[in-house]
C-alpha cells in the first residue's frame, strides 16, 4: 500500500475513534475538528473500517468501500456506526466502553478483478492481502483482508462471502460475479 500513515497518524486516529464512540455512548454531541491542524492524510479522502472486538470476539464493524469524505471523518462517522449502528449487535453500552478494543482500516481504492472460470477466480485471489467484494445485482458484500486468518482457504472464504451477501454458498462457482480488490493498512489499540 503506497502513501502508508505515520505512526502519529494512526495513534491520533485511533485516539479520535474512541473519543468519538465514547461521547456517541454517552449521547453527547462530538465537537468539530480543527481542519487545519490535520495532515494532509487525515484531511484527504479517505476510506475506512473501524472493528471493534472484546476479548477478540467481534461486537461491531462498519466503513466504506469508496472514499467520500476526509478520513478523520470518515474514521470518526464509522466509529460510531460500529458501536451503535451494526445491525448484528445491540447498541455497545457504556459498561462496555473500557473492554472494547479498537482497529481502524484503511483501504486502497477497490479495483476490477477480472476473471474467465471460477478456477481462475480462486488463483487471481491474494489471501491475506486482498479485500475482496463480490456484487451481483444490487446485491454485494465485503471481507476484509484479516478476515482470511478466519477462513484461510480461498474456497471457504468466497463461499462465506456469498452468504453474507444473502446469496447460495457456492454462487461463485456457477454465476459471474463482479468482484474487486482492495488492501488495507491496518492498526488497531496496543493493549
Amino acid at each position: 500500500m503506497p502513501d502508508l500513515l505515520t505512526d502519529e497518524e494512526k495513534r491520533f486516529l485511533l485516539r479520535l475513534a474512541r473519543e468519538s464512540i465514547e461521547h456517541a455512548v454517552r449521547g453527547k454531541k462530538l465537537s468539530p475538528l480543527n481542519q487545519e491542524s490535520l495532515t494532509p492524510h487525515l484531511s484527504e479522502n479517505g476510506a475506512s473500517f473501524v472493528t471493534l472486538t472484546i476479548n477478540g470476539q467481534l461486537r461491531g464493524c462498519i466503513g466504506a468501500l469508496e472514499a467520500y469524505q476526509p478520513l478523520v471523518d470518515d474514521v470518526r462517522e464509522h466509529a460510531v456506526a460500529a458501536a451503535l449502528q451494526d445491525p448484528r449487535f445491540p447498541q455497545l453500552d457504556e459498561s462496555e466502553l473500557k473492554q472494547i478494543h479498537i482497529e481502524v482500516s484503511r483501504l486502497t481504492a477497490p479495483l476490477p478483478l477480472l476473471y474467465s472460470s471460477p478456477e481462475d477466480l480462486l488463483a487471481r485471489l491474494n489471501p491475506h492481502v486482498d479485500g475482496v467484494i463480490l456484487r451481483d445485482g444490487f446485491r454485494r458484500a465485503t471481507f476484509l483482508p484479516q478476515v482470511w486468518e478466519q477462513l484461510p482457504d480461498a474456497e471457504g472464504f468466497l463461499s462465506h462471502l456469498c452468504a453474507k451477501m444473502g446469496a447460495r454458498a457456492n454462487l461463485w462457482r456457477d454465476t459471474k460475479l463482479q468482484v474487486h480488490v482492495y488492501q488495507v493498512e491496518e492498526f488497531h489499540e496496543m493493549n
